[in-house]
């Protein structure tokens, strides 16, 4: 019997822990036959806070997908994100050494290692370095120049970097679990895997809305341009629901009542509801029914909404556009969900924007389409209205996918990922362009 491919990947958020398990065809696509989530409870702003509590969740996700796909898992590609994350430019120039002045593939991996040549904390490793664009001989944009000819080669690179305490606590929880960790992955990176097409990495922005980061990810001429990690999310607008509720509406609400509230009844603004639209709850202490308007719930939400898009304008102003605007920014994750997100976004931000779902994880929800099952973040059933919660896990197997051949044949020990020595060039151009 032939040998089944079967790789996975490891979504540890901050509200939910997403496992996906897929078989590689030969074509290297990502065939999705296992999904698992678990509620997370040990992280916050996805960084880990409570090992034990961290490791249970994993368990739970991971033995959910191992039931559905039939088989067992022996390692995982992990997303990463929270706001340790930081990242910065740096550029790289070596002399070509190859016969005829060839540019050779030794060549470009001695200019991106002369771009990891900067000043860096010891308490922070690299996660990834992320080719932008390399310069022959003065000649700019160019994007992979092996077998040109040329006698000075630099390198553009985009630098990201997470503290060493927070990755090891995440591999080490993984290890908890039984598994190795095959290698570990920004999780905005994973998701655009799952949820960009080309034209978006052309001049475009990913918004990944976690529970408790919104991690951004801004793309020009298909390379990774600037990403960077908000300390905000769908939490959050959770949290102002049940503080106004106590305060106005049902005294002992909890946040898990709000949390079905905003999926529920909730909008991005009060602009997209009817001014006589009203809410009916049950008090579980007195029994009594309690009567609010939606409008004034939305208005709520929206006041955390505004905050979330102001500051991921901020963030384009940083990447340098320079007073260009990106052609299209994607949604995705739990908090894209909200209702009037993509329409709100899209007024603030006077760009088209849209939510961004995996492709190939249709047939999956299909298959699942009302099934209750615990997937976190307010949903309780499978549906392809809530695919985007799956984004990071489905970017995480097509990262390995891609990458199959490179992780099949060594062992990734801890040492190994800390100092990202997985991380060579010819890996990022399959990954990248």
């Amino acid at each position: 019997m032939a040998r089944r491919n079967i790789i996975a990947g490891i979504d540890v958020g901050t509200t939910k822990v997403c496992t996906i398990i897929a078989e590689i065809n030969e074509n290297k696509s990502a065939n999705i036959i296992g999904i698992g989530t678990s509620p997370s409870t040990g992280l916050k702003k996805g960084m880990v806070v409570d090992i034990d509590d961290t490791v249970s969740s994993i368990q739970k996700a991971v033995t959910k997908a191992e039931r559905m796909a039939g088989v067992e898992i022996e390692s995982a590609f992990v997303g990463i994100a929270g706001s340790h994350i930081s990242s910065t430019n740096s550029h790289g120039v070596v002399a070509v050494t190859g016969e005829n002045k060839e540019i050779t593939r030794h060549d470009i991996e001695r200019v991106i290692e002369a771009t990891k040549i900067i000043s860096i904390p010891p308490e922070r490793e690299i996660i990834h370095v992320l080719p932008r664009e390399f310069i022959v001989d003065g000649c700019k944009d160019i994007k992979y120049p092996l077998g040109m000819s040329g006698v000075r080669l630099e390198a553009e690179t985009h630098i990201i970097t997470g503290s060493a305490t927070s990755i090891q606590n995440l591999i080490k929880s993984i290890h908890k679990v039984g598994l190795d960790v095959a290698g570990i992955v920004l999780q905005p990176l994973a998701a655009s895997k799952a949820v960009l097409t080309g034209s978006d990495k052309d001049s475009g922005v990913l918004v990944d809305m976690g529970g408790g980061t919104t991690d951004i990810a801004i793309f020009r001429g298909g390379s990774v341009w600037y990403t960077s990690s908000l300390p905000v999310g769908g939490d959050h607008v959770t949290k102002d629901i049940a503080e106004w509720m106590r305060r106005n509406v049902i005294m002992t609400t909890s946040i898990a009542d709000a949390e079905r509230i905003k999926v529920q009844y909730g909008c991005a603004s009060s602009e997209f509801v009817d001014e006589d639209d009203e809410i009916e709850l049950v008090e579980s202490c007195s029994n009594e029914t309690r009567v609010f308007s939606r409008q004034l719930l939305c208005e709520i939400i929206q006041f955390r909404v505004d905050e979330i898009f102001s500051l991921v304008h901020q963030e384009i102003i940083k990447a340098g556009y320079s007073g260009l605007t990106p052609s299209v920014m994607v949604v995705t994750g739990g908090g894209s969900l909200l209702k009037g997100i993509p329409e709100f976004a899209s007024r603030k931000l006077r760009m088209p924007v849209r939510v961004g779902v995996p492709d190939n994880i249709n047939s999956i929800l299909e298959y699942l389409d009302g099934s209750i099952y615990d997937i976190g973040e307010g949903y309780t059933q499978f549906s392809e209205d809530n695919g985007a919660i799956f984004s990071t896990g489905v970017g995480l197997v097509h990262y390995g996918a891609e990458n199959y051949e490179d992780y099949s044949e060594q062992d990734m020990n801890e040492e190994l990922l800390i100092k990202n020595l997985f991380d060579t060039v010819g890996k990022w151009f399959k990954n990248i362009f």
